[in-house]
């Protein structure tokens, strides 16, 4: 592999990468034996990679490229969480699920097959995707690149991971609390959470935790992150939720000037309070969108963090359990409590069986909360917090669990890290994370913004703005697989 190779990799982004294979500048086959190289030049540090799938990849590679596709020839990755992608192992963080591999892919492992992205590998997650850190008993810890010590955020870390450490421009991953902007803010990435209902979820997966879980992408750059959603989002066949249908594309409201925006400030939420160093990354962000002519008010939320939180339980852990029962049936034998995590165990004691009217009043719960932030945007064009409360955590530290915990025990863990993200899955709004800011030892945190219900293209265009004047490509962790 020439050095030539790794620099054009070194300098650009998705788009940047298929419109050098659509010029013949380089060979699709040459990307990936490159993704291939950077990859295992740095995941013996991360430990991001559940399963590699070189072979694929590579006889993917020598096949006809389609030209016209946006993202022709592009290598990336698909996260091992609910995404089933054809003949790949479909662990999901967790010992119960074996050796089992899918059969057919997701509908957006499909449409992002058909954009022209080569598949070198999955990510990892942890179990079920219910942690905001990457760590599992299956896989072990995914480090953070910009120290091995700390946690790369969940439940998309090994994705987050790939994309930081520039193994790649941009991997898919999933949201169903924050598991796309969590490691996005862990590693000074960017991760948009589509709009309930823009991204297909199908064929297996047909609400995802009662409408909270869509997936998408991270990625180093804001328009990698719209061409990705012009080229997979759409309701999928049979859908149970549709977005608001897009005048123009995403793509184009990159090029475009955000306007002057109204955003709502909320610096912390009762009772997990934001620290120092959250504080001052958001109170900078909004200093800088006052700089770029936009109106920042201090404001509180219409919503009670403890409350949300175990309605929100109430939806994840029935599924959870749901799931498990399929997975059972599916196998032939039920799984047992052995081959799960204390964290799952815990959750699933304590809700995993809670009855249907409690279920459904917590679904109720979620769609008042929907409405009730419809009304409190009337008057905001976005809302801006920090993506977390603190700078990313050390290995372990969000992982500490046994069966002699309770589910407040997690609340709290989880909860008091990030209070901000989930509720932006209840109600449905999209949201992002923008990597803006890094700690004194060099540790990022996200600034997060939410905007109304269907409007992606105003955090587009102003995530594009702020890219511009604070560009975060050239902010680089230790650990990187960037050309020597």
């Amino acid at each position: 592999m020439t050095r030539d190779i790794h620099t054009i990799m070194d300098s650009q982004d998705g788009v940047g990468l298929a419109d050098k294979v659509r010029q013949k500048e380089v060979k699709s086959t040459e990307l990936v034996e490159a993704v291939i190289e950077r990859l295992e030049a740095v995941n013996p540090k991360l430990n991001a990679l559940a399963e590699p799938l070189y072979e694929q990849a590579l006889n993917a590679a020598k096949g006809e490229i389609d030209t016209q596709q946006p993202f022709c020839g592009v290598p990336t990755f698909v996260k091992d969480l609910f995404s089933p992608l054809n003949g790949a192992r479909m662990a999901s963080g967790s010992f119960a699920l074996g050796e089992a591999r899918a059969e057919i892919d997701s509908e957006a492992v499909a449409r992002l097959r058909r954009a022209g992205c080569i598949f070198v590998g999955t990510s990892t997650s942890p179990e079920f995707g219910t942690s905001y850190t990457t760590e599992s008993s299956r896989f072990g810890a995914t480090r953070n690149p910009w120290n091995l010590e700390r946690s790369v955020g969940g439940s998309s870390g090994g994705a987050a991971a790939l994309v930081a450490s520039r193994v790649v421009p941009f991997a898919h991953g999933n949201d169903g609390g924050g598991s796309l902007r969590v490691p996005a803010s862990c590693s000074g990435i960017f991760g948009l959470k589509p709009t309930r209902g823009r991204m297909p979820s199908g064929p297996m997966v047909g609400e995802g935790w009662g409408g909270m879980g869509t997936p998408h992408a991270m990625t180093v750059s804001v328009r990698d992150s719209a061409a990705l959603l012009d080229a997979t989002s759409g309701a999928d066949l049979g859908a149970p939720y549709a977005a608001p249908e897009q005048r123009s594309s995403f793509l184009s409201a990159v090029g475009r000037s955000p306007g002057t925006l109204r955003i709502a400030l909320v610096e912390s939420m009762t009772p997990w309070e934001s620290g120092a160093e959250a504080r001052e990354a958001v109170q900078l962000t909004a200093k800088l969108c006052e700089s770029l002519g936009h109106r920042v008010e201090s404001v509180t939320l219409p919503v009670n963090l403890p409350e949300f939180i175990h309605n929100t339980f109430s939806i994840i852990a029935p599924n959870t359990q749901n799931f498990i029962n399929t997975l059972g049936e599916m196998r032939g034998s039920p799984v047992m409590d052995s081959e799960l995590e204390p964290r799952t165990r815990v959750m699933l004691r304590e809700k995993g069986r809670i009855d249907a009217t409690t279920y459904v009043a917590a679904i109720e719960y979620m769609h008042a909360l929907g409405r009730s932030m419809a009304g409190f945007m009337e008057d905001y064009d976005l809302i801006l917090t920090p993506t977390l409360t603190r700078k990313p955590p050390l290995i372990g530290e969000l992982d500490a669990f046994d069966d002699t915990l309770c589910l407040e025990d997690i609340i709290n863990q989880f909860h008091s890290y990030s209070p901000f993200t989930a509720i932006f899955n209840a109600t449905g709004q999209p949201a992002m994370s923008v990597p803006l800011y890094w700690t004194s030892d060099s540790l990022p945190i996200g600034s997060h913004f939410a905007a109304r219900f269907g409007d992606e293209s105003t955090l587009l265009s102003l995530a594009a703005q702020l890219e511009s004047s604070h560009p975060w490509a050239n902010k680089l962790p230790p650990v990187n697989a960037m050309a020597r």
